[in-house]
């Protein structure tokens, strides 16, 4: 897969992040409901990135100053591409990332109706956070950080 970092505002950036959003009213009942504006996933302060295969637009993610850290966002591989070790691709690249900015703390939250996203974060050794934002309260949520950028992660 070959990473590229793009606006979030791209078109590609927008047509997956559209299909995520799908994804969760399927799961969910709703969209995700978490306040993000696109100015946050530019430089210094943050970044966005679209994953292509063949040049066909198949995974995205970024990560924006939150809390004191880098907090991932927007992580979404297409459903006919799982399976592949894409998504486990693009959090690399988001933490590899965050790092070089000077981050060295990455959180990130998914929840209960999504397994494989909760199996990706701990087998990339995330461990449970304290949580915040408006889904603090949500028994379905999972929050979790993770220490990077230093020797041996």
């Amino acid at each position: 897969m070959d990473i590229r970092t793009v606006a979030y505002a791209h078109p590609d950036a927008r047509a997956l992040i559209a299909e995520l959003q799908k994804e969760y009213i399927d799961r969910y009942g709703d969209e995700d409901e978490t306040p993000v504006a696109p100015e946050e996933f530019a430089p210094p302060n943050g970044a966005f990135a679209v994953g292509y295969d063949g040049g066909r637009p198949v995974a995205c993610g970024g990560w924006r100053v939150h809390r004191g850290a880098a907090e991932v966002k927007r992580m979404y591989v297409r459903a006919q591409d799982r399976g592949r070790g894409l998504a486990r691709a693009m959090l690399a690249h988001l933490e590899a990332d965050a790092a070089r900015a000077g981050w060295r703390r990455v959180l990130l939250m998914t929840g209960d109706l999504q397994p494989e996203a909760v199996e990706l974060y701990r087998s990339s050794g995330y461990a449970p956070a304290e949580p915040w934002g408006p889904y603090k309260d949500d028994p379905l949520a999972h929050f979790y950080a993770k220490e990077v950028g230093l020797p041996g992660t």
